[in-house]
């Protein structure tokens, strides 16, 4: 299937957000407060459409796509989400370290060629994912649950507050474009 497909399949902004359960008070409060700077130019972007694989449980797509909405809000850059649990043959071409990491975005130009992608996240999130997570032993530990549960906690209560960590996504998604 092309990109150009994949991307007609997909599901709008609004549907998306209105699939949202786990996560939807802190996907919203990072999308009502985060602004694109007003230094930031993102003009000569209206060829470009952009393809997200995400799904509405995922900690680091409530993170992400409330700043990519914004980023293509202000570029006017057509948008569509892909669960990626339904969309396992696209998202395969699009493995980290052959893993399934989300959320990926894929900017494709009109004719459906790939032109940047970017994700599933910025190295100072990455840096701090890491960093946290050192403190959650393996799954088949007696522990895992409860040092999980805290590990999730404590990375949503970072998301969600600290706007630092929305720049850095921010300024990582502007790189990767065209």
């Amino acid at each position: 299937m092309s990109l150009n497909e994949w991307f007609e399949r997909g599901i709008s902004k609004e549907e998306y957000i209105d699939s949202l359960q786990k996560h939807r008070d802190n996907f919203l409060h990072i999308y009502e407060n985060f602004s694109v700077p007003t230094s930031d130019s993102l003009s000569n972007k209206e060829n470009i459409r952009t393809i997200v694989l995400a799904e509405e449980w995922c900690g680091h797509c409530m993170l992400n796509i409330p700043i990519l909405l914004r980023l293509t809000e202000q570029a006017n850059i057509p948008i569509r989400f892909l669960p990626r649990d339904e969309n396992l043959e696209l998202m395969d071409q699009y493995t980290v370290d052959g893993k399934r990491y989300i959320p990926i975005v894929i900017f494709i130009d009109q004719e459906g060629n790939e032109v940047a992608k970017w994700g599933p996240m910025a190295p100072e999130v990455k840096e701090l994912v890491e960093k946290l997570k050192v403190n959650v032993p393996t799954k088949d530990s007696p522990d895992y649950e409860g040092a999980f549960r805290q590990y999730v906690k404590e990375i949503v209560d970072v998301f969600r507050h600290d706007a630092a960590y929305w720049n850095y996504v921010y300024e990582d998604m502007i790189k990767s474009l065209p």
